[in-house]
C-alpha cells in the first residue's frame, strides 16, 4: 500500500466512522466530519497532508 492509498482509506475510514457518531451518538461528531473534508480539500492545493507524514514514518512507499 502506498501513503497516496493509506490517506484514501483512512479519510474514507474517519468520516464513515463521525458520520455514525454523529447519527447515533452525539451530533458534535459532525465537526470532525468537516474537518477531514477540510482537510483534504487543503491537501489538494497544498500537497501536504499531516497523514502523510505519519504514513511515510510507518514505512509506506510514496506512490
Amino acid at each position: 500500500m502506498t501513503v497516496n492509498e493509506a490517506l484514501r482509506a483512512a479519510a474514507g475510514f474517519f468520516i464513515l466512522l463521525s458520520l455514525a457518531l454523529g447519527h447515533w451518538v452525539n451530533p458534535y461528531w459532525y465537526l470532525f466530519t468537516a474537518f477531514v473534508g477540510l482537510n483534504l480539500l487543503q491537501s489538494a492545493f497544498t500537497k501536504w497532508c499531516p497523514a502523510m507524514v505519519i504514513f511515510r514514518k510507518l514505512g509506506l512507499k510514496q506512490g
